[in-house]
């Protein structure tokens, strides 16, 4: 039981000695550690079965003492899984399988590398030995996910060794309004994608009248391709809980939920392991850390609803009934869970919170731009030779994470555009790729942040097809509450369809913008008001694909099966 700061201090001191032989620093002569990412990805790439390979290697040759073969989350190095990283020295091997699991062992215990299993660089075909050394991970800033890869998410210890829980006994020597503040002077904005300012809403929160009041999580990770809360969950699962607590003790809750898929069994397994282990250390539950402060936390399974990931439905699905939005006002923050004040944060959101109560709100304000601090944590998939996970500072541009983290375009293709902020976002084309990342610039150029996915698409995508693809998506995980949402959705739908089956006119076109507008300024909640996004930035950047595919009758891209006949040559 961890009673006070002098304890935690003391766990910390205890175990640091591992972490430290990670981060380059002085370890017992001769100690090795082989990390394995047990991240969804390289789980499903065989990482399991090398864990237990390894450790009957290890076994075999007597090095039990000498080489720890460990568990960790996610890389981000998803496209090259399963990852495995040896430590004192960083080396970093990718796609292990089990059956290299004798000639890594050797090479660990003799010191040589083993070469065939280095990543290898595309462009200058050389093999850095250290993780370091790889542009990929050498040119992010890794705030939120700075535990991902780098500790075991299923021991506690691990993640006190590296000051976790420090900010939580910090908060709580100090008053709540001071917590508050330190956040609003952050700059910290929701990482869920509306990025409204984290401090203000926790104020709202705190300065209700009525009580119980509680924190909520939002896990509900729902875009195609989206992938960043769950890793986050998957490999740093008390930073969560952390924030969620320091969100607890600011405002006056005493309960916490997180709502998460439950098709993340990874995530949520962690979760309930790190729920465990903080209660049974004293660090969730009653009167944490002696300060008389007392906060849970539990779980809440979603059904893999899209507009749960809208705050109202999501509380309402806690509730126990149906997943829909309800009109706003009244927000969350003053009549929220069971009609009492509740704060509602994204899994990134919660877990930068400790890091600003832990090392200042002017350390993190020094990231990112003067409207949008801070760092932003994307997954990266689509057409890109780097798919994965990654963290930059907000304001970099796209052009610096799809061309130079990403590593550009595969197979010698032309890049055609970049889709962020998932199913609700916009499609940006070549000359936008100059555009910094953040909510300002983003929503000018016709696209939203989101949650961070992004997807990249060369010049075998068709625009129209993808837009019809992200409305097909809207359309059907539509709650059906408000017409403008339930009937334009489909009526969008069905225009794009008949214009990709060749059947369109030109005057389709000017009812599809009037239509898209409509149901943007008509929908109830995030998700209708979002929908027509992908529509209208493909209209305003890519229309001459759309006249190909009405007056032409001609995919260019050669994807909509009715229209890959090239058009008549008129003479």
């Amino acid at each position: 039981m961890i009673a006070s700061m002098n304890d935690l201090e003391l766990v910390r001191q205890q175990h640091l000695p591992l972490i430290e032989a990670r981060l380059g620093k002085d370890t017992p002569a001769g100690e090795r550690q082989i990390l394995v990412c047990a991240g969804t990805g390289c789980s499903s790439g065989g990482s399991h079965g090398l864990r237990e390979e390894l450790k009957k290697e290890v076994a075999a040759r007597g090095l039990q003492d000498k080489v720890k073969i460990i568990k960790t989350g996610c890389f981000g190095f998803c496209k090259l899984g399963p990852i495995a990283v040896v430590y004192p020295e960083g080396t970093l091997y990718c796609q292990v399988q089990k059956e290299d699991a004798a000639e890594l062992v050797q090479g660990v215990a003799s010191g040589q590398a083993v070469n065939r299993l280095l990543y290898r660089d595309p462009a200058s075909g050389e093999r850095p030995r250290r993780k370091d050394e790889i542009h990929f991970f050498r040119v992010q800033q890794r705030l939120a996910l700075h535990n991902c890869g780098l500790i075991n998410p299923e021991d506690i210890n691990e993640y006190i060794a590296r000051e976790g829980y420090r900010a939580l006994a910090t908060a709580l020597t100090r008053q709540p309004g001071e917590i508050i503040a330190a956040i609003k002077a952050s700059g910290l904005r929701g990482r869920g994608g509306a990025g409204f300012p984290t401090g203000r809403k926790w104020e709202f929160t705190a300065a209700a009248p009525s009580r119980p009041r509680y924190v909520v999580c939002n896990a509900d990770e729902g875009d195609p391709g989206a992938f960043m809360d769950r890793s986050i969950l998957e490999g740093d699962p008390h930073s969560v809980l952390e924030g969620m607590a320091i969100a607890g003790y600011a405002t006056g809750a005493s309960q916490g939920y997180i709502y998460v898929r439950a098709e993340y069994p990874i995530a949520v397994d962690r979760l309930e392991r790190a729920i465990r282990q903080a209660r049974r250390a004293g660090l969730l539950g009653q009167n944490i850390l002696g300060s008389g402060f007392a906060f849970n936390v539990d779980i809440r399974l979603g059904a893999g609803a899209f507009v749960c990931g809208e705050e109202t439905a999501l509380l309402r699905s806690i509730e126990g009934r149906r997943g829909e939005p309800r009109p706003r006002p009244p927000y969350p923050a003053q009549s929220g869970l069971w009609g009492r004040p509740t704060v509602v944060n994204n899994v990134e959101t919660l877990a930068n919170v400790p890091l600003i109560i832990r090392h200042g709100p002017e350390w993190y304000a020094a990231f990112g731009t003067a409207g949008s601090k801070g760092t932003k944590v994307f997954s990266l998939a689509g057409s890109i030779n780097n798919t994965g996970l990654i963290e930059v500072p907000m304001g970099t541009t796209l052009r610096e994470i799809i061309f130079s983290i990403g590593g550009g375009i595969p197979g010698g293709k032309k890049f055609k555009a970049v889709q962020t902020g998932g199913p609700s976002g916009g499609c940006l084309p070549e000359g936008m790729l100059d555009t910094p990342v953040d909510y300002e610039a983003l929503a000018e150029a016709g696209s939203i942040m989101g949650s961070g996915g992004l997807i990249v698409m060369d010049e075998s995508d068709c625009m129209v097809d993808i837009a019809r693809f992200y409305l097909e998506f809207s359309q059907d995980e539509s709650c059906g509450r408000c017409t403008p949402c339930r009937v334009g959705t489909k009526r969008l739908l069905e225009i794009l369809k008949r214009i990709t089956s060749g059947a369109g006119s030109l005057d389709d076109l000017k009812l599809l913008e009037d239509l898209c507008h409509d149901v943007k300024e008509a929908s109830l909640c995030g998700l209708g008001q979002t929908a027509p996004n992908p529509i209208l930035s493909t209209l305003r950047y890519f229309r001459d694909e759309y006249e190909a595919h009405v007056r032409d009758k001609f995919c260019p891209a050669g994807v909509c099966p009715a229209l890959t006949r090239q058009p008549a040559v008129l003479h």
